[in-house]
Parts: C-alpha cells; sequence; structure tokens
C-alpha cells in the first residue's frame, strides 16, 4: 500500500470530486486531513513528503500542484454557455456571452425563451446557436426536460439525455458532468487535449481506444482529477515533457 501512513491532505473533500480522492487515498492506508474550503475541490496537498495517487500523481500531481478550475454550478445556463461557445474563441465567447447577460439580465428558461431571436442575433449569436437555445429553453419551460432530474440521473444517463438535445454532443455533455455536476469520474476519449496529455505522460505515439479503456480503468474512480491534470501537462505545466506524436509523418 503506497499510500501506507502517509499524512495527506485533501481540500473540499466533503463532497464530489474532493471526496472521491480523499476515499481513494484512505483506502490504500493513508492518513486523511479533510480541508473544507469554498474555491475548488481540486487540490490534493501534502503534510509530510510526496506521496502519490498510483504513478501518475507522483509524476503528474506532484509536480504541478494545486489547480483551482472555475466551475459553473446553474446547468441551465452551463449548457447555453456552451452552445454559445462552440467553434468560437475564448474572448469572442466571454464578449457574447457578456452581451447576452446585459440583454436578458439573467439566462434563466423563462427569461430565454421570451427574448426574441432578434435579441439573441445581436449579442452576436449565430442564427443555428440561436435556435438550439430558444429549442432548449422551451423544453425546459414546458417541463418535456427536467434538469433537475437529469442532474441526479447516473453519468451514462446525463450524457444520454443532453446529448439528445441540438447542439450538445458527447463531449460537451461530459464536459457539463465535470464543470457543473462535479462528477468525480470524467474522463473523455473524444477530447484532444486529454489525448495529447495522456501521449505525453505514458510516452506513446497515439491513444487507442484500447490504451485510453486501460488507462481510465487506472484512474478511476477519480478521473476528473485526471482530466484537470492532463489538460494542464497539454498546455505545457511540466517544462521538458514532449508530446510523442510531434515526431509523426502524416
Amino acid at each position: 500500500m503506497i499510500f501506507k501512513d502517509k499524512m495527506v491532505a485533501v481540500t473540499g473533500g466533503a463532497q464530489g470530486i474532493g471526496k472521491c480522492i480523499a476515499e481513494c487515498f484512505a483506502r490504500e492506508g493513508a492518513i486523511v486531513h479533510i480541508i473544507d474550503v469554498q474555491d475548488g475541490p481540486w487540490f490534493i496537498g501534502d503534510l509530510s513528503d510526496k506521496v502519490t495517487l498510483e504513478r501518475f500523481a507522483a509524476e503528474v500531481i506532484g509536480k504541478i500542484g494545486h489547480i483551482r478550475w472555475t466551475v459553473e454550478p446553474d446547468l441551465f445556463s452551463a449548457i447555453v454557455q456552451n452552445i454559445v461557445s462552440q467553434q468560437i474563441s475564448g474572448s469572442a465567447a466571454a464578449s457574447i456571452l457578456a452581451r447576452i447577460e446585459a440583454a436578458l439580465v439573467e439566462i434563466t428558461p423563462k427569461t430565454v425563451a421570451k427574448t426574441d431571436m432578434q435579441t439573441f442575433r445581436a449579442c452576436g449569436v449565430s442564427m443555428r446557436k440561436t435556435e438550439y437555445i430558444k429549442e432548449f429553453a422551451a423544453k425546459v419551460v414546458s417541463g418535456e426536460l427536467d434538469l433537475a432530474a437529469v442532474a441526479k440521473m447516473p453519468d451514462a444517463e446525463v450524457i444520454a439525455a443532453l446529448s439528445s438535445l441540438r447542439g450538445i454532443g458527447i463531449w460537451t455533455a461530459e464536459i457539463l458532468l465535470l464543470f457543473t455536476l462535479q462528477r468525480p469520474d470524467i474522463l473523455s476519449y473524444g477530447d484532444l487535449g486529454i489525448h495529447r496529455g495522456m501521449r505525453m505522460v505514458y510516452r506513446h505515439r497515439k491513444i487507442t481506444k484500447k490504451l485510453f479503456a486501460k488507462y481510465r480503468c487506472r484512474l478511476s474512480p477519480c478521473g476528473s482529477v485526471a482530466s484537470l491534470y492532463f489538460w494542464m501537462v497539454a498546455g505545457g505545466a511540466i517544462p521538458g515533457l514532449t508530446d510523442p506524436a510531434c515526431g509523426i509523418q502524416k
């Protein structure tokens, strides 16, 4: 047991991802200290020396350290934001969302449903995205889609329910599971950043479905934490760690 008698601090350990991490360490014999904080649950701090959440944590979490990540707890607003943000830059999405918030004051099913399409178009939302957002809001207002019920579903059922909406695919549903519903074990095969991070950490030129399934199994039930760190690795958070795929001739 690699964590036997190690002293580990886990913030946000009362619920969600923080709870999952705390349980992982406890099962391995660690002495776990829960630090309840308000500004984000995804942080592992070491009170003695460096410990690992298997080799992944030794090579990645230990080198990168504390990650703070913004979450959007309101599922309706998060879905609207994700639809607006598709296929445009982050700065463009932020500007459009700011205009929508100024026009509607509050992004809720009722305010979106009663706002005409021209208002969204004037905010910079494309016609197709406006149709997706209006259709989504109408389903929520009519009761056809119960977001409170969706939020209580198992992961696979949430993905099925959300990806049935126009404008929401499987990857977007998984992102909503991670950053809005804060589910602890989300590792998306469809995310290119996660693929790059995996290649860099595990030194593969390609992450096949078989390889992905192997690593996903190893990292479960803390796939969401792994996702955050794979993104950081993919963005260059560990100096000198290269992407083996860069040498492939196409």
